[in-house]
């Protein structure tokens, strides 16, 4: 497969790369200084795209690409990939599912914890000598908070079974109740948020789920309300997520992802109730591996003109 052309858009994997070098001819589009002539020549020779949470294929690169025939998604989400040109031109579309439900889901709980619990201020506390002068101030209890999750699929329910083990009564809203699902179902995103102590975001990006964290759904979570987001970055309107926890109206945020990556709102960086991370939810050894592992073994199959591991389209 030597001669199959796999274009990489953005550096994401040293391990990723390695193995497509291995296999396929890697074009890394970063390294290229002229990105546009660059396409131009070698657009008949691309026939695979390597896509991300921060970079896929949109109908530009689509357009440009005549001879692509699969986008293959090194992330669960695949909001960066025009499906519907993908659908039009009849070109195969994989993601990385499973392989990292188990740590996005260790990570919101680590979120949920760090807020509740101040544990990067008061590592900064001691850090900074001040525990000499006098103890910590009280924080606030996790075990037996109400954790409402919004979208309860294979993360969410990922999520739910952690919580579960911390005695936090489970809610949830999806497009749909679901039928062998015990835990409470709320319709609305805002009932949700008014029923809950901890707010997760766990559903996929779609124009339906853009901004679906908005003032109502703030103020309803209120002021001794936690929001955890382990989704996307605009799932959440940030403007007003920055401006209810400036001016105390939530009571505090745990975010890995943010709306224009990797911008963060500055007015944020002096909250000691809110947590940053960097888009990590995903980011352990183990499973960046099998996620790499998993968009070979899609490319694989399908120029081997086998079934696709992952599909999506």
């Amino acid at each position: 497969m030597e001669s199959i052309g796999v274009l990489m858009p953005i550096p994401m994997n040293s391990y990723l790369e390695g193995e497509l070098e291995k296999r396929f001819n890697l074009f890394k589009l970063w390294t290229v200084p002229h990105k546009a002539q660059f396409l131009k020549e070698n657009a008949d020779s691309v026939r695979a795209v390597i896509g991300n949470s921060s970079s896929g294929a949109d109908a530009d690169l689509i357009d440009a690409l005549p001879k692509l025939e699969i986008v293959a998604s090194f992330s669960v989400g695949i909001d960066k990939v025009d499906l519907k040109k993908c659908k039009e031109k009849g070109i195969r579309v994989t993601n990385t599912p499973d392989v990292l439900t188990e740590d996005v889901a260790d990570l919101a709980i680590g979120l949920m914890l760090a807020v509740l619990r101040r544990l990067c201020e008061s590592d900064r506390f001691v850090r900074s000598g001040k525990w000499k002068m006098g103890d910590y101030k009280l924080t606030t209890k996790f075990t037996g908070k109400t954790v409402g999750i919004i979208g309860l699929g294979r993360i969410g329910q990922a999520i739910a079974t952690r919580a579960e083990a911390f005695n936090c009564p489970i809610s949830y809203h999806s497009r749909s109740q679901k039928a062998d699902v015990k835990h409470k179902y709320y319709p609305t995103v805002v009932e949700l948020a008014a029923n809950c102590d901890i707010l997760v975001v766990a559903c996929p990006l779609t124009e339906e789920t853009r901004h679906i964290i908005n003032r109502e759904v703030i103020d309803a979570l209120g002021p001794k309300g936690v929001l955890i987001n382990i989704g996307r970055g605009p799932h959440v309107d940030e403007s007003e997520l920055v401006s209810a926890l400036v001016e105390g109206r939530l009571g505090g945020a745990g975010l890995d992802v943010y709306q224009n990556e990797p911008e963060v709102p500055e007015e944020l960086f002096g909250l000691e109730n809110v947590v940053l991370l960097p888009h990590v939810g995903s980011a352990t050894v183990e499973t960046r591996t099998a996620m790499a592992d998993l968009v070979i073994g899609n490319l694989e199959a399908h120029f081997l003109k086998k079934p696709l591991l992952t599909p999506v389209v």
